[in-house]
């Protein structure tokens, strides 16, 4: 079995095909997803579709490109929401300075206060950084120092400083689909590096196609071509690749009850 951490189910991109997309997932081997929340607004709708389906879960948070929009105070709306059985993580927060949608210090402030609802709540922060790797380490670091929580770094496109520091603190490292792409050579040289019982895979679902699949629409049965890809990568036989990154997700999302329970 192999596990999707990270789609989202709810975006337009699968109006009227969700229950396809989720069944193609399944005959693919695909036997968990996590479909992930960017907007508290548009949180109702994430929800939805965790409850409609037995395997698919999902997480709470505001990404950064809408950190100005939604600008949390503190942590509370977030550990409110996680309350809910089919919420297994917060997030996606973090930085993002190569778009800079939202203001950087509103974007830093949102990301704390993520990271203050994990500790809270005990459930994973699910982070994302583009071309803040300095500020990512930094924010991670001084909130550890504040007290324990876990996450990972989700799509990971990062230097090996921040896939040092990551696992440092004892964070995951999820794989996406640009891994696969051809002008990835730097990516995979740094995912050489990271221990096999610290990776996870996911699509990013519907963006970011795996080779052979690129420039289509993305769905979590796409998984399949990373998790093959990153086999290659570490020197593992597939099935060895999906059951320890399955291992590794059902260890980092401990709020995930497995299919066969």
């Amino acid at each position: 079995m192999l596990v999707d951490s990270h789609c989202h189910l709810d975006f337009p991109d699968y109006a009227g095909s969700v229950d396809a997309v989720v069944e193609r997932a399944r005959a693919a081997g695909v036997g968990v997803c996590v479909s992930i929340g960017t907007e508290l607004a548009r949180f109702p709708g994430v929800k939805a579709v965790a409850e409609k389906f037995p395997h698919v879960w999902c997480s709470v948070g505001v990404h950064p490109h809408e950190a100005e929009m939604e600008l949390l105070d503190d942590e509370a709306a977030l550990v409110t929401e996680a309350a809910h059985p089919k919420v297994v993580a917060i997030g996606e927060t973090g930085l993002d300075y190569y778009y800079e949608h939202a203001p950087r210090l509103q974007q830093q402030a949102n990301f704390r206060s993520h990271i203050s609802a994990g500790r809270k709540t005990g459930l994973p922060v699910i982070v994302h950084t583009r071309d803040a790797d300095d500020d990512t380490i930094a924010i991670l670091r001084e909130e550890m120092d504040k007290g324990a929580f876990t996450g990972l770094i989700h799509c990971f496109t990062g230097t090996q400083v921040l896939a040092d520091a990551a696992l440092e603190m004892g964070l995951y490292i999820s794989v996406s689909g640009i891994a696969t792409f051809k002008n990835s050579t730097a990516l995979r040289d740094v995912i050489k590096t990271v221990p096999l019982d610290r990776l996870l895979v996911e699509t990013d679902a519907p963006y970011l196609a795996p080779v052979p699949h690129r420039g289509k629409t993305n769905e979590p049965a796409f998984v399949v071509h990373t998790a093959k890809m990153l086999a290659e990568l570490k020197g593992v036989t597939d099935a060895e690749l999906a059951a320890t990154t399955t291992e590794n997700f059902f260890r980092l999302f401990s709020k995930v009850r497995r299919p066969d329970a």
